[in-house]
C-alpha cells in the first residue's frame, strides 16, 4: 500500500510519497447511503469454494468465473511478502519496520497465528479474494526463515519465503479463496517514494521482471484459484525520471505492462492480467507540472491483450491524497493541492469517475473491469473526522457502482488490544489473540459491512462484444496468437493485427492507429498459412473503382482485413484472413480526408482511439475490405478512406 503517506501523516513527509488512490463513481444519494448494522454472511471454505469456478475471465465491466456468473472480487490485501523493512538499522528491529511489525518478507502474522486462524478471519469479514503482495526479491531469496517467523506455523520451518508464500497460496485457494499475486516491490523495502521501488525496472531489468512474471504464473498454472497477475504497484516517478504512457522509451509504463501482459497470457491463458495507472508523475511543488493520472491516460490509449476478456484495470485512493497532492502534510513533497478528504461527495464522485470509474462503460475501446485494489483508513483509536467523512462517502460510491474492490491491509499486530498498526482489519497479538474491524470499538465497521453487504449484480453475465485498440506510434503491436507464431508478414515495417476472433474496423489517418473489433463475429476459415493474404498492390481490386485515382490496398473477395501495416505513417500492407462463409461484395466508401467519418452509434463511439487525427470506421454490421491511400496533394500515403462491406 501507500505508506509513505501514512507515514507522513504520522511523523512527516517524505519526497514523491508514493500514496494510492482511485474509487468508483456514485451519486450524492449514494454517497450518503446509511451504513448497516448488519455483518457479512460468514461462509465456510468449502461453502466458499462451492460458490465459483475458476478460472476468470472478463465480460464487459464484470468479472466472471469459468460458468459466465459474476464473481465481484470482494478483497482485501495481505501484505507482508514485499517486506515491512523501512530502509535503515536491523531488519528485524520492529522499531525499523512498518508499524513496529516484522513481516520477515512473508505474509504478515504467521509468527502470530496458525494460517487457518488467519483464513477463519477472512472467512468472517465477508471477502472472497486475497490480493498477495510480493517482492521479486523473494522470488530470488534460497535463505530459509528464521523459525521465530513462523512460529505459529511450525509446520513452515526451514522453508524459504517463496516456499512458504507457496503454502500460504495452496492454504488460501484450498479454503476457497481467489487469489491474486501482486508485484508490489523489487526488493523487501517498505514503503515508498524514492524507496528504489517505484517502477517495474527499478533496481532490475524490464526482462528479469517479465521472466519472474512468467515463472510465478507457471508455479501457480495449475491451480485455477490463482487467478490473476497484479502486475506492479503505484508506478511512480524516481529521482530522475517519469514514467509515462505511450512514448515507447524505457520508462513507458503502457508498452511495458502490454509486454509482460501478453507473455503472461502465452504462458497461461486462463490468467487475469490486471494493470494500474501512474500514481505519480512530476515535481510535488508549485512551480512544477505534477499529478496523479491514475488511469486517466486510458482514455485514448488502451491495452490490448492476445486475449480480449482478461484485462482489469486497478486503482488505489487514499483520504490523504489528492489528484495533484501526494499526502505530504508538510516539507518537501507537500503541496497546497486539495487531497480527496476535501471533495464534497459529489465531487468526490465525479473525480474519482474522471480518473478510474469511466472505464467501465460499455462499448468502448477501454471497456473493462476496475479493481479499487488498496483502499483503507485509520480505525480504532483514529479521530480523523475528515478522514471517517472520506471513508463514509467513498464506500458508499463502491458500493452504489457495484465496483470490485481490496481493502489495505487485512493483518496487522496489536497489545492488549491496540493495534499497532490501526488500518488493519484484523490484529494479532503475541499469543495469537484476535481484533477483529467487528469487534466493538472501530468506527469503520457499519460501513465496512454496507460495502461488503451491499446489492451487487449477480448470476450470468451475458458475452459481449470488443472493440481493442492498435497502436503502432513506436513499435509493432501484434496481438495474434496465430499470427504471432509465424514469419514476420511485412519485414521492415511497423505492424498490427488483431486478436483472433477480432477484425479491423476502423484507421486514424497519419496516426497509425487502428481499432479491431469482434461484433458481428465472422468466422475465420482456412487452415494453413498460406490462406492468409499480405496484401501490397491492387491486384485484388474488384467490383469497380472505389476510390478513383487513390492507391488500394483490397482483400480478395471473400476475406476481411485483420492487420495493417505502415512505413513512417504511410500505408505498406493489408492483412487479409479468409472467412469461413461466403461474405457479400459491394459496400460503400468511407472517406475520412477532412474529417473524421464514424458510425453514429455502436462500438467505440464514444471514445477517441486515435487523438489528434481523423478517424475512418465501418459500421458494426460491416467488414474492412480495403484502404486508399495517395501520395499526390501532399497526403504522404497516409490512409484517407475505407472500403466497408455489408456483414450479411
Amino acid at each position: 500500500m501507500n505508506t509513505l503517506v501514512r507515514r507522513a501523516l504520522a511523523a512527516g513527509a517524505a519526497l514523491l510519497a508514493c500514496v494510492a488512490m482511485t474509487a468508483g463513481t456514485g451519486s450524492a444519494a449514494s454517497a450518503v447511503a446509511t451504513p448497516s448494522a448488519t455483518t457479512p454472511v460468514a461462509l465456510t471454505g468449502p461453502q466458499l469454494a462451492a460458490s465459483w469456478t475458476g478460472p476468470l475471465s472478463t465480460r464487459g465491466r464484470y468479472v466472471v468465473d469459468a460458468t459466465g456468473s459474476r464473481f465481484k472480487l470482494r478483497s482485501g490485501n495481505w501484505a507482508g511478502a514485499q517486506g515491512t523493512w523501512e530502509g535503515s538499522g536491523s531488519t528485524t528491529d520492529p522499531a525499523n519496520n512498518q508499524a513496529g511489525q516484522v513481516s520477515y518478507n512473508l505474509p504478515l502474522g504467521l509468527d502470530r497465528a496458525p494460517i487457518a486462524d488467519i483464513l477463519a478471519g477472512f472467512h468472517r469479514l465477508g471477502v472472497n479474494s486475497i490480493r498477495l503482495p510480493f517482492a521479486n526479491a523473494l522470488i530470488h531469496d534460497t535463505v530459509p526463515v528464521p523459525d521465530v517467523a513462523v512460529a505459529a506455523n511450525p509446520q513452515l520451518r526451514g522453508r524459504t519465503p517463496l516456499q512458504v508464500y507457496d503454502a500460504v497460496v495452496a492454504a488460501l485457494t484450498d479454503d476457497g479463496f481467489a487469489v491474486v499475486l501482486n508485484n508490489h516491490t523489487t526488493g523487501y523495502r517498505f514503503c515508498c517514494g524514492l524507496d528504489g521501488n517505484e517502477r517495474w525496472n527499478s533496481g532490475q531489468s524490464t526482462q528479469q521482471w517479465e521472466d519472474d512474471w512468467v515463472f510465478l504464473v507457471n508455479r501457480y498454472r495449475a491451480n485455477k484459484r490463482v487467478v490473476g497477475a497484479d502486475l506492479r504497484n503505484e508506478v511512480r516517478r524516481d529521482t530522475w525520471d517519469d514514467p509515462n504512457w505511450g512514448l515507447g522509451d524505457g520508462h513507458d509504463e503502457y508498452a511495458a505492462f502490454e509486454e509482460a501482459g501478453n507473455r503472461i497470457l502465452q504462458a497461461d491463458p486462463d490468467m487475469l492480467v490486471i494493470m494500474e495507472g501512474i500514481n505519480w508523475y512530476g515535481i510535488p511543488a508549485a512551480p512544477f507540472s505534477h499529478g496523479r493520472p491514475m488511469l486517466t491516460p486510458v482514455r485514448t490509449l488502451s491495452h490490448t491483450l492476445v486475449d480480449s476478456g482478461k484485462l482489469v484495470y486497478s486503482a488505489h485512493f487514499y483520504a490523504y491524497t489528492g489528484p495533484a497532492n501526494t499526502g505530504a502534510a508538510s516539507g518537501p513533497g507537500a503541496t497546497g493541492d486539495p487531497r480527496y478528504q476535501d471533495f464534497t461527495p459529489e465531487q468526490l464522485a465525479q473525480v474519482v469517475d474522471d480518473e478510474a470509474l469511466f472505464v467501465t462503460r460499455s462499448g468502448q475501446h477501454f471497456t473493462a473491469p476496475v479493481w479499487i485494489s488498496e483502499f483503507g483508513a485509520g480505525g480504532r483509536g483514529d479521530t480523523d473526522a475528515k478522514a471517517h467523512a472520506w471513508f463514509d462517502a467513498f464506500t458508499a460510491i463502491l458500493a452504489a457502482n457495484d465496483t470490485d474492490f481490496a481493502v489495505w491491509p487485512l493483518v496487522g499486530w496489536q497489545n492488549a488490544g491496540v493495534p499497532n498498526d490501526s488500518w488493519a482489519l484484523l490484529s494479532y497479538d503475541s499469543a495469537g489473540r484476535s481484533l477483529s474491524l467487528e469487534d466493538p470499538g472501530d468506527w469503520r465497521a457499519p460501513y465496512w459491512n454496507r460495502l461488503v453487504t451491499a446489492p451487487s449484480r449477480t448470476g450470468t453475465v451475458a458475452p459481449v462484444d470488443h472493440w481493442n485498440l492498435l497502436d503502432l506510434d513506436h513499435a509493432d503491436q501484434n496481438v495474434s496468437r496465430r499470427m504471432l507464431a509465424l514469419p514476420d508478414w511485412s519485414a521492415g515495417n511497423r505492424k498490427g493485427d488483431c486478436p483472433d476472433g477480432q477484425r479491423l474496423t476502423g484507421l486514424g489517418r497519419g496516426s497509425s492507429r487502428g481499432l479491431c473489433t469482434d461484433a458481428g463475429r465472422p468466422a475465420t476459415g482456412g487452415t494453413t498459412t498460406a490462406d492468409w493474404t499480405t496484401v501490397t498492390d491492387e491486384r485484388y481490386v474488384t467490383g469497380g473503382d472505389w476510390a478513383s485515382g487513390y492507391n488500394k490496398l483490397q482483400c480478395p473477395d471473400g476475406g476481411f482485413a485483420v492487420g495493417y501495416s505502415v512505413r513512417s505513417n504511410a500505408m505498406s500492407a493489408l492483412l487479409c484472413a479468409p472467412a469461413a462463409t461466403a461474405l457479400p461484395t459491394g459496400g460503400r466508401t468511407v472517406w475520412f480526408d477532412h474529417g473524421d467519418n464514424r458510425p453514429a452509434s455502436g462500438g467505440s463511439t464514444g471514445s477517441d482511439w486515435a487523438p489528434g487525427s481523423y478517424k475512418g470506421q465501418c459500421a458494426d454490421d460491416e467488414y474492412l475490405a480495403g484502404v486508399a491511400y495517395t501520395w499526390k496533394w501532399l497526403h504522404y500515403g497516409v490512409p484517407d478512406a475505407l472500403l466497408c462491406r455489408p456483414l450479411g
